[in-house]
């Protein structure tokens, strides 16, 4: 590893299948996973992480394992002697060669009582984004979703370019940063603090990619798979505002050598609310606002919120990943837009928050009856 170390925190539920350990295994350096369960299911939790270890040469050398729990649903200081005899057994026979049959497994094994509680309550994935990356430790972060795959040799290529990285080319109508709060202080800037220096977030295009093919090894194929219709932007048919700033095509037209090292391509030019790329960034950066529960406003409130502080987004290249799987829109379930009416709300305080914290509001964010967007 370079001075500059890169680390992903990778949040994540117990759903650690072919794709997460793909993961693992294309990305060279540590990864920090967090993970959410219900107190009684923790024992199975860890059966399934010990069998990871055992299996995965990787996740055992370069992942660590942080966990959180819902306060009303607490680990018992032991399990029942019957269903750590269950559980112990049951791990016993679980195949390495199959990692999905082997997570179901445990996973029936969970009580009835506990599913329909968890059908209740909405899943903390900003608490376990800012868990992640709490016990990174390391001066940048890469933090992506866990079903989301790095290019062959980014962590190798990512580390030789932060070695020398520099915040250039900033757009003259931005400020320069005003540092946001350290996500392990929780403590924000001072309203009207001086501004540091200019600060970056190097955004890695993400594209969908069908099932049917296989991982492109290099930018061009991916390329080519994408002229074909075998790969296009995340998000693009679900919901295109997701990742449009980052110009995919521009980006497929830079022409870069394959073996091209890392670098920056262009700057963001056309940001807008609703944007939420991946992205590796100084760990100054604001941590996640863990009001936002559920679905909706998860991301795209913190991007927006670096936004608002100045932080510069420049697109690099050659390096991409990938999420396997060309999504289509789907009718939303009726809990879905019950989480993204709450995260509404909370949106209405945070981006007056968010404007009073930087003494700026450049999308006019806070103007009367401006609507908050869809997401």
């Amino acid at each position: 590893m370079a001075n500059k170390k890169e680390r992903k925190g990778l949040p994540v539920l117990l759903t650690l299948t072919v794709a997460a350990l793909q993961v693992v295994h294309h990305w060279t350096g540590p990864v920090s996973v967090a993970l959410y369960a219900a107190g009684d299911e923790w024992p199975l939790v860890q059966a399934y992480v010990r069998f990871l270890r055992r299996c995965y040469v990787p996740v055992r050398d370069r992942v660590t394992f942080h966990a959180a729990f819902p306060a009303d649903r607490m680990p018992e200081a032991a399990a029942q002697p019957e269903q750590m005899t269950e559980i112990l057994s049951l791990e016993a026979h679980l195949d390495c060669f199959r990692p999905e049959p082997s997570l179901k497994e445990l996973m029936r094994q969970r009580r009835p009582e506990t599913m329909r509680w968890r059908t209740r309550h909405g899943y903390p994935q900003n608490h376990l984004r800012n868990l992640a990356r709490r016990t990174c430790q390391t001066e940048y972060v890469f933090l992506v979703d866990v079903d989301v795959v790095p290019s062959l040799g980014l962590a190798q290529g990512l580390n030789e370019f932060l070695k020398n990285a520099q915040c250039g080319g900033a757009s003259a109508a931005a400020p320069p940063a005003v540092l946001p709060r350290p996500p392990r202080t929780g403590a924000g800037p001072r309203v009207g603090q001086r501004p540091g220096p200019p600060q970056c977030a190097f955004v890695i295009p993400t594209y969908e990619l069908d099932e049917r093919v296989r991982f492109p090894r290099n930018k061009s194929d991916l390329v080519r798979l994408a002229g074909k219709g075998l790969a296009r932007p995340f998000h693009h048919k679900v919901f295109i505002y997701n990742q449009f700033a980052t110009n995919f095509s521009r980006w497929q037209n830079e022409g870069d050598a394959d073996n091209a090292p890392v670098h920056v391509a262009y700057n963001v030019t056309n940001f807008e609310f609703l944007y939420e790329p991946f992205y590796v960034a100084r760990d100054t950066i604001p941590a996640h606002d863990e009001r936002f529960m559920g679905y909706g406003y998860t991301r795209n409130t913190q991007v927006y919120e670096m936004f608002v502080a100045g932080v510069q987004f420049q697109v690099l290249s050659p390096a991409f990943t990938v999420h396997w799987g060309l999504q289509s829109k789907q009718a939303r379930p009726a809990w879905r837009e019950l989480q993204n009416n709450e995260n509404r709300r909370h949106f209405d305080l945070f981006k007056r928050e968010v404007a009073v914290r930087y003494r700026r509001d450049p999308l006019s964010m806070v103007q009367p009856n401006r609507a908050s967007g869809k997401t």
